[in-house]
C-alpha cells in the first residue's frame, strides 16, 4: 500500500503518544489505589473486574484514530479489476499430425473443443479472431465480439500439409493491426493464443516471427499438446509426431508471453482457463480511502457500543 498525500502521517505520532499516555494514566491509576485505600477497601477501590473490557473502547478508539490518519493520506493499492477491452486472435494447428490420437479422442478434437470454451469463456467486449495453419496460414474468422463466428471458424477447421506456425504469427499480427486501425488513437491490448504440437517446417522462422511480436507488443502465449510418442499413419505409414515444446517455449519467451504444456483433455482445459483468467484481468492502482474511513467508523462505533454496554457512558 501507498498514500497519494503521505505528509499526514506524521499524525500517527499523535495516536502513539495516546497510547503511551494511555499507559501512564492506568499505573499512576494503580499506584494511587494502593497509596490510599487500606487493604480491605483495595478490592473496592480498584477492582479487577471488568478487567480486559475497561481497555477495550481505548483500543477501538486509538484504531480509529490511526485508520482516519491513513484516510487523509490517501491510500492506494493495487486491485484486480476486469480488462473489458481486448483483443485475442486464438491459432490453431491444423497439420496432419492434429490427427494423433495420443490424446483421446484426437489432438485436433480435443484443440477444437478447448478453442471453443476458451472463446465462449472471454468477456463479452473482447476481439476474439481465428486463424488456422498447416502449410500456409489464414484468418477463419476476423477479430470481432460475435463469439458464434469464432466458434463456427474453429470447427470448420480442416487438416492440411506442413506446419508453418510463423506465419500463423504473422498472419494474426496482420489480422490484429487492420483492427487496431480502426481505433489507433486507443488500440486494445492484444495477445495471440497459439496451440501446436509440431516444430515448425515450412514458411518464416520462429525466431523472425517472436521479434515481430514483441516489436508490435503482442505477446503470444503458446500450448504445446500432444505426448513425445504420438504417432499417425500418413500415405499407409505410420509416423511418429511426437511434441514439440522447446521450439514453443521459446517463441513464448521470446515473445514476452507464457508456455504451457498439456498432455490429456483435462490439462488442455486447465490452460485455457489460466488464460482466461490472465488476458481477462488486470491489475491496477485504486484509491481506497473510502474503505479505511469506514472501517475507522466501524471502530469509532465499536469503541462507542463497548463503552455504553459495559460502563453506562460515552469514552
Amino acid at each position: 500500500m501507498t498514500f497519494r498525500e503521505p505528509f499526514w502521517l506524521w499524525l500517527l505520532a499523535v495516536a502513539a503518544a495516546l497510547v503511551v499516555a494511555y499507559l501512564i494514566a492506568q499505573r499512576r491509576r494503580s499506584r494511587y489505589a494502593i497509596r490510599f485505600a487500606t487493604l480491605p477497601m483495595l478490592e473496592r477501590v480498584a477492582p479487577r473486574r471488568p478487567g480486559w473490557r475497561r481497555h477495550v473502547p481505548a483500543a477501538a478508539f486509538l484504531v480509529a484514530l490511526v485508520l482516519l490518519t491513513l484516510a487523509i493520506a490517501r491510500p492506494v493499492t493495487d486491485v484486480r479489476v476486469p480488462r473489458e477491452r481486448a483483443t485475442v486472435l486464438v491459432a490453431l494447428d491444423t497439420s496432419l499430425s492434429m490427427r494423433a490420437t495420443d490424446v483421446a479422442p484426437s489432438r485436433i478434437e480435443v484443440a477444437k473443443q478447448a478453442a471453443t470454451e476458451f472463446v465462449e469463456g472471454l468477456p463479452e467486449r473482447f476481439n476474439v479472431g481465428v486463424v488456422g495453419f498447416s502449410g500456409t496460414a489464414s484468418v477463419a474468422a476476423r477479430p470481432s465480439t460475435d463469439r458464434q463466428v469464432a466458434v463456427t471458424a474453429i470447427q470448420d477447421l480442416t487438416l492440411g500439409e506442413s506446419t508453418a506456425i510463423g506465419e500463423a504469427v504473422f498472419t494474426s499480427l496482420d489480422s490484429i493491426a487492420s483492427l487496431d486501425a480502426r481505433a489507433a488513437e486507443d488500440p486494445p491490448p492484444a495477445r495471440i493464443v497459439l496451440l501446436s504440437d509440431g516444430a515448425n517446417t515450412s514458411g518464416r522462422a520462429l525466431e523472425e516471427a517472436a521479434r515481430a511480436a514483441e516489436a508490435a507488443g503482442v505477446p503470444i502465449s503458446t500450448i504445446a499438446y500432444g505426448t513425445p510418442d504420438g504417432t499417425v499413419e500418413i500415405g499407409g505409414q505410420t509416423t511418429a509426431v511426437p511434441v514439440d515444446s522447446d521450439a514453443l517455449a521459446q517463441l513464448a519467451q521470446d515473445s514476452g508471453g507464457t508456455f504451457a504444456s498439456a498432455q490429456s483433455d483435462t490439462e488442455l482445459r486447465s490452460v485455457y482457463d489460466t488464460l482466461d483468467s490472465s488476458i481477462g484481468w488486470t491489475m491496477e492502482e485504486r484509491e481506497v480511502t473510502t474503505m479505511v474511513a469506514g472501517l475507522a467508523l466501524a471502530a469509532a462505533v465499536l469503541a462507542g457500543l463497548a463503552s455504553l454496554r459495559w460502563f453506562a457512558r460515552l469514552p
